[in-house]
């Protein structure tokens, strides 16, 4: 059975309690390369630092990113995309570092994947159903371009996707 981090696309702990088997463990990172590799600017890392999530090294005034923190921005992206807060993500990753079993981080995690299912399913339906009036719409007005004689316009957009 993966491991609760896993959930979020975590490697495993290794004995320092880190993820092993990452990309790049033991080498560090500048912010350019972060950015480039996840499609982030500079300033939403910095964000991401401010906020809690990443703690990079110092070496002088420049950012060193080890594979520590790169594993936890691919959980932060993972987040994102799953549209999860900030301040969820936060919560996962703490609960990660302190629970070595992630019992805490398991329940976290399904208590708010379920929230997120839930909305999902809910704008789902309001997406059917705005679709269906949109549907309605266009039948009601073809209808009435048909009852009048009028050629119907297509647009190239009406095509796509």
């Amino acid at each position: 059975m993966p491991q609760p981090a896993r959930l979020m696309g975590l490697g495993a702990r290794d004995d320092d309690g880190l993820a092993s088997g990452a990309d790049g463990a033991g080498r560090s990172f500048a912010i350019g390369e972060l950015a480039d590799e996840f499609g982030l600017t500079h300033r939403t890392i910095r964000h991401y630092e401010d906020e809690g999530l990443l703690a990079p090294q110092r070496d002088g005034t420049s950012r060193v990113y080890g594979h520590r923190d790169r594993a936890r921005l691919a959980l932060i992206c993972r987040g994102k995309r799953l549209g999860f807060s900030l301040a969820e993500i936060k919560e996962f990753l703490t609960l990660y570092d302190a629970d070595e079993i992630q019992k805490e981080q398991m329940r976290f995690m399904q208590r708010i994947a379920r929230r997120r299912i839930a909305d999902l399913e809910r704008q789902l339906q309001d997406v059917q159903q705005t679709l269906g009036e949109l549907r309605i719409i266009d039948t009601q007005i073809s209808d009435h371009f048909r009852r009048n004689g009028i050629t119907e316009t297509h647009f190239p957009e009406d095509t796509q996707p």
